[in-house]
């Protein structure tokens, strides 16, 4: 009780809506990393020779001399990185306090994309690329369970539609700063521009107090009296630990994979992302050598921005204006996807450049609609306490089945058709899988378990652990003041 009227005393400089636009900021500036390396710019071409002209080398590409397999790998390798560290950060956020998990793994990122610039091969340039992947992992897993905390009740959706805004946004930004960058200055001053931008916010994850997570209750000066005091049976209290931590994920794990709502919502959400990992990084150079673009990254940067912070927004508002619930959510995810495929699909099929860009723009604007409503359902269909894992686990699937295959088995389709025009027409009607999945979802039965764990805000792995720790107390003596 102390402790409680302290933390209320001295309130977190985090409120809601600082919160919301510190981590809008933190997420754009990881997707302009992912927009950056696919830009013309910074990604760059191999040397092409016809009719007697040659187009000199650029970007990594050129400098490390990659054919089309590994140049997609370059927009896969991070995720490595990521599918490990995800489910791990989420499981310690049990333990350890969120906020300084978003510090550590922001400290991770900063540093690796530092080393991407000064990358000397395509090895150095990957294993830097999965350090990124690790860095991101602990942001994508923790910060969407904040934002629905501290988000108002009839805004929610509309929240996280903001926060997931910044997916397009930055993809967008990214391909315009990657060609600007990396064209005037060097594709190396884009990734340390990237690092500089993010410092600050490093800064922060470590010097300010944190706000708690609904589900969770930390007291990191407590835990810490705790071990040292345990210090002669350190070994055994790692032991017995990692035990714990390894049956309680096991535990969580088999409650989301047995959850039918959760295990439809992913597996839409992995056929969408599929295709739209695959367009974010192939996009500029397939509109280049479609409709011969030579501001490809400009026009796909302007549509993609633009369509994409209004269509992520307006699916939020959309959602909470139907009454936000899972039932609701997945009919808007099944009918704007299937809608947004049917023209794009059609824009692939146009010759005129601008005939394309507009019935382009319309689809995407469809298609970005679902990024509210998806994690919506990631976050409500499980009880509080599992929500970090619930997203980390649909990050894993998304980009495991998702873009980590798509850009590379896309570069293998184009090498293989040599035609951009088809290669985009295959691609396109995956998204139709993905509608037909979420359609599906409508028929389930759902329920919001938002408020499940409302009246005890410890949740019932902290409840285990006290047992644990009674338990332990038998081998070990504890003092009174540890457990207050």
């Amino acid at each position: 009780m102390a402790n409680q009227h302290q933390e209320s005393k001295h309130p977190s400089w985090f409120t809601p809506k600082r919160l919301l636009v510190i981590f809008c900021v933190i997420n754009l500036i990881n997707y302009v990393d992912r927009g950056a390396i696919a830009s013309n710019g910074v990604n760059g071409n191999l040397e092409t020779c016809n009719n007697g002209k040659c187009t000199p080398a650029t970007g990594i590409q050129g400098d490390f001399k990659l054919n089309n397999f590994k140049d997609g790998w370059l927009s896969s390798a991070f995720m490595v990185g990521l599918l490990v560290s995800s489910p791990i950060f989420a499981s310690l956020a049990k333990s350890v306090n969120p906020f300084r998990l978003i510090g550590v793994g922001l400290s991770v990122w900063t540093l690796a994309v530092t080393g991407c610039g000064f990358s000397f091969n395509f090895w150095s340039i990957i294993i830097c690329r999965m350090l990124v992947g690790v860095g991101e992992a602990s942001f994508i897993s923790l910060a969407a369970p904040f934002i629905d905390d501290n988000a108002p009740p009839p805004q929610k959706t509309a929240w996280l539609s903001i926060f997931y805004m910044c997916i397009p946004s930055g993809y967008a930004l990214g391909y315009v700063y990657g060609g600007l960058v990396g064209t005037r200055l060097s594709w190396r001053a884009a990734f340390w521009g990237e690092a500089i931008l993010m410092l600050p916010f490093v800064i922060l994850g470590f010097v300010v107090k944190p706000l708690q997570m609904r589900g969770f209750k930390h007291d990191e000066s407590k835990v810490a009296v705790s071990q040292v005091q345990g210090s002669g049976a350190s070994e055994i209290k790692v032991a017995t630990k990692i035990k714990k931590h390894l049956s309680r994920f096991m535990k969580d794990m088999k409650e989301l994979l047995v959850d039918k709502v959760y295990i439809v919502n992913v597996l839409g959400y992995v056929a969408y992302t599929f295709v739209i990992g695959a367009y974010s990084y192939w996009g500029p150079k397939a509109g280049y050598s479609i409709y011969h673009m030579n501001n490809a990254d400009m026009m796909f940067g302007g549509v993609t921005i633009v369509c994409g912070v209004l269509g992520t927004v307006a699916g939020g508002f959309v959602l909470d204006y139907m009454s936000n619930t899972i039932s609701n959510a997945f009919k808007l995810l099944a009918t704007t996807t299937f809608i947004g495929a049917i023209l794009c699909f059609g824009a692939f099929c146009l010759k005129n450049t601008y005939g394309f860009l507009a019935l382009f723009a319309v689809g995407q604007l469809l298609v970005f609609a679902i990024q509210g409503p998806v994690n919506f359902v990631c976050l409500h269909c499980v009880k509080p306490s599992l929500r970090p894992l619930s997203m980390a686990i649909s990050t894993v699937a998304i980009h495991i089945f998702g873009d980590v295959p798509s850009s590379p088995l896309v570069g293998v389709l184009q090498d293989h058709i040599k035609n951009w025009r088809s290669t985009a027409l295959i691609l396109t009607s995956i998204f139709i899988p993905a509608a037909a999945i979420w359609f599906i979802g409508i028929f389930l039965h759902s329920i919001d378990r938002y408020n499940e764990e409302s009246e005890n805000q410890i949740s019932t792995t902290q409840v285990e652990e006290k047992k644990t720790e009674s338990t332990d107390s038998a081998a070990e003596p504890v003092t009174y003041s540890t457990l207050v």
